[in-house]
């Protein structure tokens, strides 16, 4: 297996770092076990949920072996782990644009195989994610002392990245059955990182986010990223170790590609544009959607949003679309603080069928009143949201992967830092607000698209410039990207 915690583009880390990145993978494997000459079987299974839109085959590891051969010629793996939503989303848009390219998208959740030592791990670090960033939203004191400067600046340095690198070599294990030739595209650069120790071949390591950080490479992959902001700061790795002037990344490296969106969003983005100017126009209720992320956070934020809305929906000035993905007692929170919530909805609770229906009519149909929207599948928590942004009109949520997605977008506060740089991307391209720092601005910018058209119609307009010059075809590009390294 090859070092990579030593020397990063061409940069020493020092002896003090590399040591106590190889302490914190014995620590783990310690905790956890070291599997690294297990032999897992591998099987491809129909994904319930994603096979019939999308045509994903998860790839099952240390539960026996399965009948479906991998398709060695058309087949591309959308290597991930589930720590909030984020790259769970961004890896539907990766099997979307390859299903649509005619690819077989195979889905690998390295946070799924519960025998491995890989999945120990990654599941303890997103608990301590998901805790941080509940705790964020609670402590003014956490935020400011602890996970904003975390996400922020702890994550943007290349000694992070040496750590990360001696964890990841506790997950290539589950590799080691697949097809080496079989192009993957990590949505976390825990699945590139892998795969890379692995031996796989073609790796493309799609970085999320704009604000550049060490924690984000996977050497031996091609980085990809969604903006040129993003891209000059990856060059340069730009402030990834402090006081100091780094070695840049080879050209080779790295590639631009735009947004990384699902096929479905952009094959209908000019239809769906013109239905939301058409509603604003002939006096509809505007749709607002919210959706809550994995971690399961701002649950404050969401009650005064929709308190606040209740008038407007009364009066059938505003319909609101409420997503809790697989998050049922943040609902019921919401209920109790709110008692008129509870009467007021439709509960579309458990039935994809249901949920797909609505959402599929209410593309060209109309809408009234409150629909919440709950799943315990994993897949339907997250690809609900994708469904309803087609017939929304303004989008609420922070600043996270949800800030490239080509609908109007009102963004709340951040959790983390490193979010606030999709709002500021998302600004001057024209399709989403400027990040809300409090309940009052986030209030205020929801009467003003309700009270005038200036906002939904400009950013309805930027949102086809956009389109036409090709920023949300990054996954697409990816894809392409992915199968062009086995030529």
């Amino acid at each position: 297996m090859e070092e990579k915690s030593k020397i990063i583009f061409g940069n020493p880390v020092s002896a003090k770092t590399y040591r106590k990145a190889v302490r914190g993978k014995k620590k783990y494997q310690r905790k956890y076990g070291d599997d690294s000459n297990a032999d897992y079987p591998v099987k491809l299974v129909k994904n319930a949920v994603l096979n019939a839109p999308l045509g994903v085959e998860d790839i099952r590891v240390a539960e026996g072996r399965g009948e479906l051969p991998f398709d060695r010629e058309k087949g591309v793996i959308v290597g991930n782990i589930r720590m909030g939503f984020g790259h769970y989303r961004i890896s539907i848009a990766m099997a979307s644009a390859a299903h649509a390219m005619g690819y077989t998208p195979y889905w690998m959740d390295l946070n799924s195989f519960a025998e491995t030592t890989c999945t120990k791990v990654i599941g303890a670090q997103n608990d301590l994610y998901s805790l941080g960033s509940r705790l964020s939203q609670k402590s003014r004191v956490f935020n400011k002392v602890v996970w904003e400067p975390t996400n922020y600046e702890g994550f943007r340095q290349i000694s992070y990245n040496a750590a990360d690198q001696k964890n990841a070599e506790l997950m290539a294990p589950v590799f080691r059955n697949i097809p080496k030739d079989i192009p993957v595209i990590g949505t976390h650069v825990w699945p590139a990182q892998a795969a890379i120790h692995a031996g796989m071949k073609y790796v493309v390591n799609a970085i999320p986010d704009n604000w550049p950080m060490a924690l984000h490479f996977a050497e031996g992959a091609l980085h990809l990223v969604q903006t040129r902001q993003s891209y000059m700061g990856y060059r340069i790795l730009n402030g990834m170790q402090k006081k100091k002037v780094l070695k840049p990344m080879p050209a080779d490296s790295l590639q631009y590609v735009g947004h990384y969106i699902d096929h479905e969003l952009v094959a209908n983005l000019e239809k769906d544009t013109a239905a939301r100017l058409a509603r604003k126009e002939n006096g509809a209720p505007m749709r607002f959607l919210l959706t809550i992320g994995g971690a399961g956070a701002q649950r404050e934020l969401f009650a005064a949003v929709i308190r606040h809305l209740l008038p407007a929906i009364r009066t059938k000035k505003a319909a609101l679309y409420i997503n809790v993905g697989d998050y049922k007692q943040v609902w019921e929170e919401l209920c109790r603080e709110i008692p008129l919530l509870s009467s007021m909805s439709k509960t579309h609770f458990g039935s994809w069928e249901d949920t797909n229906a609505f959402c599929q009519k209410a593309i060209d149909g109309d809408v009234r009143g409150i629909h919440a929207f709950w799943h315990e599948n994993i897949f339907e928590a997250v690809y609900c949201t994708n469904l309803l942004m087609r017939s929304a009109d303004v989008l609420l949520t922070k600043p996270s992967e949800l800030a490239f997605y080509p609908v109007p977008k009102l963004f709340l506060k951040r959790i983390g830092g490193h979010e606030k740089w999709g709002a500021i991307h998302s600004a001057e391209y024209g399709d989403g607000t400027l990040e809300c720092q409090d309940v009052p601005h986030t209030l205020q910018m929801v009467d003003l698209f309700l009270s005038e058209d200036t906002l939904l119609r400009e950013m309805c307009e930027a949102i086809l410039i956009n389109h036409s010059i090709g920023l949300y075809n990054g996954a697409y590009k990816a894809v392409e990207l992915a199968m062009g390294m086995k030529k």
